[in-house]
Order: structure tokens, then C-alpha cells, then sequence
């Protein structure tokens, strides 16, 4: 993959049929991947295959899926009988919420998708042990709720370690003022959390320095995350949940409209 390249990132609670009209304004907008988040309300896969009918080059992929839910084989299971295509397939994984046994679940998935034949996976990882798995057992890393400097350091002692290891970060992203409440609201809600509390503390960052709060600060941190890492996952913070106001955020943020 080609360093730089931005997509775009979805909630997987939006669900197939609202996917299924955003992804052809995704591909034509020039997004490179189009990522969707999976929770107990929304199956990221099932979301995915609605994608993969309406599009023809646009990668998809999981961001993530955690496999303390979701374990290697139900995940290879489920890609399997959505006839996902593989050569646009990124499965995003992560250890989910248990803490105990975290680096071996993560592991066991890896080595069970590669054995089904999944040709790319990346690690959800805050921790360097976790990242480390990311880059020597999978193909690579998704950071998350990191500012642009920590990316390009992350980035580059990942390369060291692995130099053909891709490393995508997620960038929550309001472009417009409607948004701003609900980007705050989901930034408090993370920095509340223990472990990404420490995870700033020890990057010495508010939770807000790793977000883009407002369209006259796109193209700066754009520009600063694309040379500091392989892929910048814009992650979708839109007023409502609308398929119209997704669109709005696409066409506003498109990277190389067609």
C-alpha cells in the first residue's frame, strides 16, 4: 500500500442498507478504504458485503472487531459466507475488553485468519507489546486516538521492526459546527476510560489534540498525519446519523474527487 493514502471510516451501527448508499460516494470521492467499526448493534462484515456489491476498486475493512466477542473462526466463518472479496479485504482486529490473556487472543485469531486464507490483517493496538504483534505475526497496525507527532514516532519504530508493515491510524473528525458536540462527547467518553487515560498521559496529549475538530483544520492535520504514517482513517463525526449528512462529510473531505 502506498503511504499517505486516506480513507474514511463508518460506524457499523449505520447498517448494511445505509452503507450500501454511502460506499459508491466513498469510491467516487477517492477515499482508498472505506472502514467500518463492529459492535454488538453493528456487524462490521455484514455491512462490508453491502459495500463490496455497490463498489468496484474501494478496499474495505474492519476497524475493529474485538475477538473476545468475535474469535478468529467466527470471523473467517462469516467472511467466508459473505463471498467477501479478498484482494479488497482488510480484517481489523483487537484483543476487545478483557485485559487477561489480551496479547495470546489476539495471536490465536491471527494465526487462524491467516490458516483460512485471510491475506491481511492489522491489530487494534494502544500498548508496544500489542503493536509489536501487529507488525511481526500480522501485516501490520491500527493506531488510535494518537496526534500526529506520535504517529510518525510509532510509525517509524514499527517500520524498524518490520519495514513492509502497514500502520493506518483512526482520526476522529468534525468538519462541520453541529458535529463538535458529539465529537466532544466521544472524546470525554474515551479519555474516561483507564486505559486510554494512561495512554494520553503517557503520550503527554489531551484526548482533543488527537481529533480534527473543524474544516479549516482538515487540510494542516492532513497533511501532517499522511507524512507521518501509511493511512489516515478519517472517522466520520457527523450532526445526525443520516445517510445525507455522511454523504455531506464525504464530498466535503474527498481526498480526489472523480
Amino acid at each position: 500500500m502506498t503511504r499517505g493514502v486516506v480513507s474514511l471510516g463508518l460506524a457499523g451501527a449505520l447498517g448494511p442498507e445505509s452503507i450500501a448508499r454511502i460506499a459508491p460516494e466513498v469510491e467516487r470521492a477517492g477515499f482508498h478504504a472505506l472502514w467500518i467499526n463492529d459492535t454488538p448493534d453493528g456487524d462490521a462484515l455484514a455491512a462490508l458485503a453491502a459495500a463490496a456489491t455497490v463498489t468496484d476498486r474501494l478496499h474495505l475493512a474492519t476497524g475493529v472487531v474485538p475477538v473476545d466477542r468475535r474469535p478468529g473462526d467466527a470471523i473467517a466463518a462469516e467472511v467466508a459466507s459473505l463471498d467477501l472479496p479478498l484482494d479488497r479485504l482488510t480484517l481489523g482486529i483487537g484483543s476487545g475488553i478483557a485485559k487477561e490473556g489480551a496479547l495470546a487472543r489476539v495471536g490465536d485469531a491471527i494465526e487462524v485468519l491467516h490458516g483460512a486464507g485471510m491475506p491481511r490483517v492489522l491489530v487494534g493496538a494502544l500498548g508496544p507489546k500489542m503493536r509489536r504483534t501487529g507488525v511481526e505475526r500480522a501485516e501490520g497496525v491500527l493506531l488510535n486516538w494518537v496526534p500526529p507527532v506520535e504517529a510518525r514516532a510509532q510509525t517509524d519504530a514499527l517500520h524498524e521492526i518490520s519495514p513492509a508493515a502497514h500502520i493506518a491510524v483512526y482520526v476522529r473528525t468534525a468538519i462541520v459546527p453541529g458535529a463538535r458536540a458529539r465529537l466532544e462527547a466521544e472524546t470525554e467518553r474515551y479519555a474516561s476510560f483507564p486505559n486510554y487515560a494512561a495512554n494520553f498521559a503517557r503520550m503527554g496529549v489531551d484526548a482533543a489534540d488527537t481529533t480534527i475538530r473543524d474544516v479549516t483544520e482538515l487540510s494542516d492535520a492532513l497533511e501532517a498525519y499522511t507524512a507521518a504514517t501509511d493511512e489516515v482513517v478519517l472517522r466520520a463525526i457527523v450532526p445526525e446519523d443520516t445517510v445525507e449528512a455522511y454523504i455531506d462529510f464525504v464530498r466535503r473531505t474527498a481526498p480526489s474527487p472523480s
